[in-house]
């Protein structure tokens, strides 16, 4: 559907379609063979499918081209491994020396956070081990004899009490809850010994930390990582990728064989498509050359070449159509045929074709540019013959073509103000007759132009 603001929109079977699927389904509807068409007879490909519509070679064509899939997937996954083992021996001296790096360090998880602890306890134990000092002292004073400790206050304290309890029971609970202090505060001096005792002053220790942290900090910076987790890690896939290599090659080596194996599986298969076209050439070629012949070319030769080249998609053929109008030496079609002549070629190769490739519409547009009055009445007639296999539209400005359709269609313009309009009208009886004479005639219809119309559309109204 094309709207007047230039958008469309795409329906197969009233449902919405994309283009490309729209565009893929009526590739198989509908072949349009446009103005300038003429010049795919210099491609190769398309030289070569009308050669394969002909010999029927299908199936043939279509195992060649799984085999030709099936050897690319295997060669482009090939390269994708030399590549990537290339790129893994290139990289493994590097990451060798990561690896032994990070393996020599000895990397233990929660190490880091241990080391900083201990590096801030060494670095201030003797601020530490004097603290601890002071406080046994405040419990236990060792200065002054006359002194008594801590632990001795509490002790008369609650004898004190003790012997005034029986005047004052109110005041057992205390002396209890003095004694059970003061057992509290032997064991919290007991812990603060124990742990004056285990803080020592090492700088050699102290030196060992921080070389072991300056280790730890250089390879996170190193690697960017943010704990020993991730340089373990990192570790652990270095590891990996340094195994990889053997892995590597053994997929590729595994993969040369699928290839070598796959090559021969192809070469059998375009031995056996170039058989079938080869077989199909000679009837195909006479069939066009007797349909070139028929169109005013009596003396002309048409012929094809098939030669071996490199295996590709569509096999491993080269196809070359050769063609001479005099009879003599033939050559590549491209190079000696004239645009009326090609157009000649041309139609009967889609002649030929409409018997074999179950087209249903065929439209022509302007296929006899460049002919001659007589070869455009031949022409005509064989473009109506091909009506027998499918439905052909016939675009012209020839009125020896344009009498032989069974529907005349006229196609008009007009313009009114800025706007175009494009309409379409069909002719029936007189009014066909005219638009002959007009084709003919030109601008003034001539009674010899009508004349010569009427015996133009003699056979068909």
């Amino acid at each position: 559907v094309l709207n007047k603001s230039g958008r469309s929109r795409a329906f197969v079977n009233d449902c919405p379609a994309q283009l490309k699927v729209l565009s893929a389904l009526s590739s198989r509807l509908l072949d349009i063979h446009s103005q300038h068409e003429t010049m795919l007879l210099r491609d190769k490909s398309f030289q070569m499918s009308m050669l394969d519509h002909f010999a029927g070679d299908q199936e043939v064509l279509a195992e060649y081209k799984k085999s030709w899939h099936h050897l690319a997937e295997l060669k482009k996954e090939y390269d994708d491994v030399v590549s990537s083992l290339k790129k893994a021996r290139a990289e493994q001296d590097y990451n060798q020396s990561l690896f032994e790096q990070l393996d020599a360090a000895k990397l233990q998880d929660g190490e880091l956070e241990s080391l900083e602890a201990e590096q801030k306890q060494l670095a201030n134990a003797e601020e530490i081990k004097g603290t601890l000092v002071q406080v046994e002292n405040l419990f236990s004073p060792q200065d002054d004899d006359s002194h008594m400790t801590l632990d001795q206050m509490l002790k008369e304290s609650s004898r004190a009490l003790e012997k005034i309890s029986s005047y004052l029971p109110s005041v057992s609970p205390l002396a209890e809850r003095i004694d059970a202090s003061r057992l509290e505060l032997d064991d919290i001096l007991s812990e603060i010994s124990s742990l004056e005792s285990s803080v020592e002053i090492s700088d050699d220790r102290l030196q060992e930390v921080e070389d072991r942290l300056s280790l730890l900090y250089g390879l996170l910076k190193k690697h960017s990582a943010t704990t020993i987790a991730e340089l373990i890690q990192l570790r652990d896939t270095l590891s990996d990728s340094l195994a990889d290599t053997s892995v590597l090659e053994e997929r590729c080596s595994a993969l040369k064989n699928g290839i070598d194996k796959a090559e021969k599986e192809l070469a059998e298969a375009a031995k056996a498509l170039h058989a079938v076209r080869a077989k199909a050439i000679p009837a195909f070629s006479k069939s066009i050359c007797d349909s070139i012949r028929s169109l005013e070319l009596e003396r002309a030769v048409f012929d094809v070449e098939l030669s071996s080249v490199e295996p590709g998609p569509e096999g491993a053929d080269s196809i070359l159509f050769r063609f001479s109008s005099t009879g003599k030496n033939p050559i590549d079609v491209a190079r000696c045929a004239s645009g009326g002549e090609m157009s000649r070629i041309m139609l009967c190769l889609k002649s030929l074709m409409a018997r074999y490739t179950n087209m249903p519409t065929l439209v022509f547009a302007e296929i006899d540019t460049g002919v001659s009055g007589s070869v455009a009445d031949k022409m005509g007639s064989m473009i109506c013959s091909m009506g027998d296999y499918m439905q052909v539209f016939a675009i012209t400005h020839l009125p020896q073509v344009a009498a032989k359709g069974e529907a005349h269609y006229v196609v008009t313009k007009e313009f009114s103000g800025d706007k175009a309009v494009t309409s379409i009208k069909r002719v029936n009886g007189r009014e066909r007759v005219m638009e002959v004479a007009r084709i003919l005639s030109g601008a003034e219809v001539t009674p010899a132009a009508i004349a010569n119309a009427e015996s133009l559309l003699g056979f068909s109204v």
